[in-house]
């Protein structure tokens, strides 16, 4: 039993990695956009995400819609504005006004947030166990910002001011989603990981429909075609790989791990996100990224041993439910 629940544990985190991998993504999207509005960077994407959701949720519609009532589709309501629409709009506003350093930053303090919630479930790790994992994380994500927020000062104060309150709304609104969503796979046994991601993304799309109208109608500037080919593109692969893959691995990962571990694996986010821009910028990273690096993968791997189930002893956090 215990050699069951150690491969779920690895195959969560894999999950995980994987997910970290394509979120990281979103953080260079406001980049490759810039001429586009957050607003618009954040419909467009959820536009095109519940677009192809809807196309594969049609054949399975069916079977879905028996096990969903008014209770799962206000949560879906609830959590697509707070893990889509809200957090998206907040973090793309964030990069584009404050930088993506500092947005970084803030986001990597995800990991501390969910943990500390996590830790207040009944059976789940206590807090004083984490304590060195958690050390870890945020030692690995002050690295991440220190030169970077050092070279911040330059813009207008007035934008740092917007850009740090956005990354700090941003970071409350995933925070908030991350808990809840979590705790609604513990309990929907009915009905799969990748189907509640998929119903996910088709409340998120008619939710971006509405806000598709002051994004795109009442914007001040004009785009020629190629740059709407390139924002289209951007949008587009962004919600198939962020959004329908990225999603389905987070899902399936948050069955398998404790909400305390679950917490950890957004570490992954962000050093997927510093490792694109590296790539982005063509350079390699200063020893302060590379001590970030080191601590952000010994945070994951103290959080791990920590909740590796002793012989004789049942697995501290959440029975893993089938998918």
């Amino acid at each position: 039993m215990n050699g069951t629940r150690v491969n779920g544990t690895w195959l969560g985190i894999g999950c995980g990695i994987a997910a970290g991998a394509l979120w990281g993504l979103v953080f260079l999207a406001p980049e490759l956009v810039r001429d586009f509005t957050p607003l618009q960077l954040a419909a467009g994407r959820y536009l095109a995400y519940g677009l192809f959701a809807a196309v594969l949720v049609v054949p399975r519609w069916r079977g879905l819609r028996v096990g969903m009532g008014r209770a799962e589709w206000w949560a879906l309501v609830r959590l697509s504005l707070l893990g889509n629409i809200l957090y998206y709009a907040l973090l793309a506003t964030a990069v584009q006004v404050g930088g993506m350093a500092m947005t970084s930053l803030v986001i990597g303090f995800l990991p501390v947030a969910v943990t500390v919630i996590g830790s207040r479930d009944h059976g789940a790790v206590p807090i004083r166990r984490l304590v060195p994992s958690l050390a870890l994380g945020g030692a690995g994500i002050l690295c991440i910002g220190w030169e970077s927020l050092g070279g911040a000062a330059s813009g207008p104060r007035t934008a740092q001011i917007l850009g740090l309150a956005c990354a700090v709304g941003a970071l409350a609104s995933w925070t908030a989603y991350a808990v809840s969503n979590s705790r609604w796979l513990g309990r929907l046994h009915h009905v799969s990981a990748h189907d509640w991601s998929l119903l996910t993304g088709v409340v998120t799309g008619l939710q971006a429909v509405a806000l598709a109208v002051p994004a795109f109608l009442m914007a001040q500037d004009h785009h020629g075609t190629g740059a709407w080919l390139h924002f289209t593109g951007v949008v587009a692969g962004v919600a198939v790989l962020a959004s329908i893959v990225g999603n389905a691995l987070w899902n399936r990962m948050s069955r398998l791990l404790p909400l305390t571990l679950t917490g950890q694996m957004i570490l992954f986010e962000t050093l997927f996100a510093l490792l694109y821009g590296f790539l982005w910028e063509r350079r390699l990273p200063t020893v302060m990224e590379i001590a970030a690096i080191v601590c952000v993968i010994g945070s994951v791997l103290t959080c791990v041993a920590v909740h590796r189930p002793k012989p004789g002893r049942a697995e501290d956090g959440r029975v893993l439910a089938s998918v």
